[in-house]
């Protein structure tokens, strides 16, 4: 947005089937691990695919006051992975925030206005808890069918009162702005995996028009439950046949791509205006220059086969930004797995790129994380953001057997060096129609 604030990313905070935190996932990206593996979580025998991404154990309450940490009975995984993910996220920024002061963590006293923090996050369609649901329905049957006279009567009451706040979507955002005192203007975007590059355009516009300084965004979602499992099933997208090699299963613009692996994950960033991240002298990963969107009208389920979607995102934000494609040094992909998704983002990319497409340094993350729906998006930019600051591609698994119409130039085995400017990161919903495009700059002024 040329001629208004500058906005800058200060902190990024990743929960993935690497670890929690940044570090643990640039690591493993770079030492070319895959975090996905048969599900643990529930028995996943029956269904066409059993792998999946699963965040390693950790501990909603460990993130939270102790003041709060009655809610976290309240907070279905998507939450708790949100709030996880914010904490990581104003501890890497150098935030002072209430939580961090009242648990002891904090540097010195609260360092930013709590009027002037936002908060900007995507969430995906949280999936409920089937077997305490499954009980209040059993108390519910009458002959053996589902009774809605005997679901009012007796059935909802064996379900607890405050139920139904685990699993609404703006939940998400609610905890981490009571948490953390974000008092500025916050949302929340539903729009599947497109949902994180929503959350993060719009906290970045809601900087540069000078409504917040700051601005905790991003998103989360897990995929690993059987509703979630099964819903993809259904729409013919997992990737079968991959359960005895899992590292092999998500195979990004591959020419033997077969689908998608369900994961679960999210990332929020710190996204700040440049002169207050300064004056706190705050370390600036890069910085955000242009954000567009779109939406598809052609399907709610299949992509736009000529990419047009897409494009239209790509070149908003591009116009957004004030620069041609010329300047775009690397792309960081969507690279669903899917056949059609790949081969239309793989046509808005050429078409918005134009010569620029041809070895364009290029990074996907899901051969390694799979996909974790609205949460995707976000780890994908914070991803995108530490190549641009250790100027570093990451291997990106299963990207060495390329489609014969990719031909952007992945790092397959080791990581590559990459002086990247300026990188373009894209998102799109699998279902729904939504696109999104955002453009980092390095920070060298």
């Amino acid at each position: 947005m040329t001629g208004e604030r500058r906005v800058a990313i200060t902190g990024l905070g990743t929960i993935t089937p690497l670890g929690i935190g940044i570090e643990p996932l640039w690591e493993g990206l770079m030492a070319g691990r895959c975090g996905l593996k048969p599900i643990e979580a529930f028995d996943a025998s029956g269904l066409a695919s059993r792998l999946g991404g699963e965040i390693p154990a950790f501990r909603a309450a460990d993130y939270v006051p102790k003041s709060y940490r009655k809610s976290v009975k309240v907070m279905a995984r998507d939450i708790e992975i949100a709030v996880a993910a914010a904490h990581a996220a104003v501890r890497d920024a150098g935030l002072n925030t209430r939580c961090l002061v009242e648990r002891g963590e904090a540097s010195g006293p609260a360092n930013l206005d709590p009027t002037r923090f936002g908060a900007n996050i995507g969430a995906g369609l949280i999936c409920a808890d089937l077997q305490e649901l499954a009980g209040a329905l059993h108390t519910a049957a009458e002959n053996g069918q589902f009774s809605l006279a005997r679901w009012g009567a007796e059935g909802m009451n064996n379900l607890t009162p405050l139920w139904l706040l685990k699993f609404l979507p703006n939940m998400l955002g609610c905890h981490v702005t009571i948490v953390h005192d974000a008092q500025a203007p916050s949302n929340t975007i539903t729009c599947g995996e497109a949902s994180s590059h929503l959350a993060i355009g719009e906290a970045y516009r809601t900087i540069a028009r000078g409504a917040a300084d700051v601005c905790i965004c991003g998103g989360a979602e897990s995929k690993i439950n059987p509703m979630g499992v099964v819903r993809q099933q259904l729409l013919n997208r997992l990737a079968t046949g991959w359960d005895d090699t899992p590292a092999r299963a998500c195979r990004p613009f591959s020419a033997s791509r077969r689908g998608i692996v369900v994961s679960e994950g999210g990332g929020l960033l710190i996204l700040e205006e440049m002169k207050h991240a300064r004056a706190r002298q705050a370390r600036v990963y890069g910085e955000v220059i242009g954000f567009g969107a779109s939406a598809n009208t052609n399907s709610w389920t299949e992509p736009d086969p000529d990419g047009t979607g897409l494009l239209t995102a790509i070149r908003a934000a591009l116009h957004d930004a004030g620069i041609s494609a010329d300047a775009i040094d690397a792309v960081g992909t969507f690279g669903a797995g899917l056949v059609g998704h790949d081969a239309s983002e793989l046509k808005a990319l050429q078409k918005a790129l134009g010569s620029r497409f041809d070895g364009l340094p290029a990074i996907a993350t899901k051969g390694a994380l799979g996909n974790a729906g609205a949460g995707a998006g976000a780890v994908d930019l914070a991803v995108c953001a530490m190549a641009l600051a250790h100027n570093t591609l990451p291997p990106s698994l299963n990207t060495d057997d390329p489609d014969p119409e990719c031909r952007l130039a992945f790092a397959t085995k080791d990581p590559a060096d990459a002086r990247i400017r300026c990188l373009l990161s894209v998102g799109y919903s699998l279902s729904g129609g939504q696109n999104a495009a955002l453009i980092i700059r390095k920070c060298e002024e």
